[in-house]
This record gives structure tokens, sequence and C-alpha cells, in this order.
């Protein structure tokens, strides 16, 4: 590899890393695409939440009720893609999910640090499904103790990359370049292409 495809990789990665520590970092938000059971593309948007540049990972938080926990079950294949209007790049990673069940290590692991506010998002009804109540309608909000924790539902879905498109807007010049990573995620390949 090139000390250029080198610096490429560490910006792409350093971006990521700061978008899952950072709230209003620019790839915190990332669209999420797979398949669902009728081959049909589905993307979604989804809040990145930890990564391990080194291995090239992404970790996701999900309700195992959603359309696409199931959806990865069947082909764990999958795209994530970013941009970021200040840098002016376009992330876009191609791999698979990993998904871990409610009472797994890490599941259980990443729920302890969770703040009360986001548990009490997994425990209202599955996601997707008609709402009993509409958004403005005034209810009774039901104490912590009987509303249950949502922890039953509470999923951790960890994205191994395998390759990067990494597209940089510029004015006069765009640039383009994919990335390929082997399975310990080194960087095995590096290729400029047209953008």
């Amino acid at each position: 590899m090139t000390a250029e495809s080198e610096n490429i990789d560490a910006i792409a990665w350093r971006e990521l890393d700061t978008a899952a520590q950072d709230p209003h970092a620019g790839f915190r938000y990332v669209n999420v695409c797979t398949l669902d059971a009728e081959l049909k593309p589905q993307a979604r948007m989804m809040v990145l939440r930890r990564t391990d540049s080194v291995k090239r990972r992404l970790e996701f938080h999900t309700d195992i009720r959603s359309a696409k926990w199931q959806e990865l079950a069947l082909n764990p294949a999958a795209t994530v893609l970013g941009f970021c209007s200040q840098s002016r790049l376009q992330l876009r990673l191609q791999g698979y999910f990993k998904r871990y069940e409610p009472e797994s290590a890490l599941a259980n692991q990443v729920w302890e640090g969770l703040p009360i506010w986001t548990r009490r998002s997994y425990s209202g009804g599955p996601p997707g499904d008609e709402s009993l109540f509409s958004p403005d309608q005034t209810r009774d909000v039901e104490s912590e103790e009987n509303r249950g924790d949502g922890k039953h539902n509470f999923g951790v879905l960890v994205f191994q990359a395998e390759s990067l498109d990494w597209f940089q807007l510029q004015r006069n010049d765009n640039r383009r370049a994919r990335l390929i990573y082997s399975d310990t995620g080194c960087l095995s390949s590096f290729h400029w292409i047209n953008p």
C-alpha cells in the first residue's frame, strides 16, 4: 500500500470513529441497506454507536422485533452509506452483519450502559406496527416498574466491512477510491476508480 492509500483509509475510519463518539458528527446517522424476503432493497437511517477501526466493524442497536432484524437473519449482507456535508465525503461500506440476541454477553453489556430514556424506546409496541395512540394524544404514562424495561427486545448489530467506496466531492476534481479489507480487517487492496 502507498502512503496516500493508507492516509485515505485512516481519514475514513477517523470520521466513523468520531461519529460514534459525537452526536453532532457528520457520519453519526448512516443509511443501512438490506434485502427483504422478496429481495427488495430496504433502507433506513441508523445511529452509529461504536466502531472498531482495526477490525473494520461498526455497531448499531435495534429492536429485535424490527424488519431489519428479520431481514438480516435471512441474509446478513448489507451496505452502510453515509455522507458528511461539511467534509463533502461519502463513505459506502459493503459487508455483512452479525446479530447479538438480547441475552448475549454483548447485548447485556451494552444494555447496562444505556441511559433510561433510551431503554424506554425498546419497551413500546413492535416497530412498524400500527400505533394505538396518535402522537399528539395525551395518555397516562405507566410507571417504569409496570411498563417493563424492554431488555428482551434489545439487540446489537455488528457490521463487518469487506470494502469501502470512498468518494470525495470537490469543486473541480472529484476523487473516488475502492478499498478492500481482509477477513482480519487489514487493508488488502486499494484502487483509484472513476468518480
